[in-house]
């Protein structure tokens, strides 16, 4: 998401975002956040059909999942905080999840693991059964008795 979007998601101007942004610099590694280039910036108010940024100065920044959860936890507005107490639950019931449905998650494992393997082997059956349909057949010889020597 882009430093504009967020800052009114936040609450907050976009300046103050990218001001506590810069004063915590050290928490937005550049897999949290990135600022775009010019091409990028004029690639977007294309497809988006985004004014002309209203005489941005500079490129405005990108966040990824990290960035937006950083970005709650060094913002001071009411709903950054909000924000931040939720990110904070949400993980904490996605890990109690995951630990309660340890013995679920280990039988699905083993399930996928078999039905990969009994995949492989209708794989291998179809491929011999192809093989013996494609196979040219030999004009057989008549069955029975046969005798010799007489003419008819």
């Amino acid at each position: 998401m882009l430093d504009k979007d967020l800052a009114e998601m936040y609450g907050v101007l976009t300046s103050r975002l990218n001001e506590a942004v810069k004063r915590n610099i050290s928490r937005f590694p550049e897999n949290f956040m990135f600022q775009i280039t010019s091409g990028e910036f004029s690639y977007l108010m294309s497809q988006f059909a985004i004014s002309s940024g209203g005489g941005t100065r500079k490129m405005p920044f990108a966040f990824t999942e990290q960035g937006v959860a950083m970005l709650s936890s060094v913002l001071r507005s009411e709903r950054a905080i909000q924000m931040n107490i939720q990110i904070v639950r949400v993980y904490t019931k996605m890990r109690q999840l995951i630990v309660d449905n340890k013995d679920l998650w280990l039988k699905i494992e083993k399930i996928e693991q078999a039905l990969t393997m009994k995949y492989e082997e209708v794989q291998a059956i179809f491929k011999v059964l192809k093989s013996l349909l494609m196979k040219e057949e030999k004009p057989r010889e008549p069955i029975g008795f046969k005798i010799r020597g007489k003419n008819r």
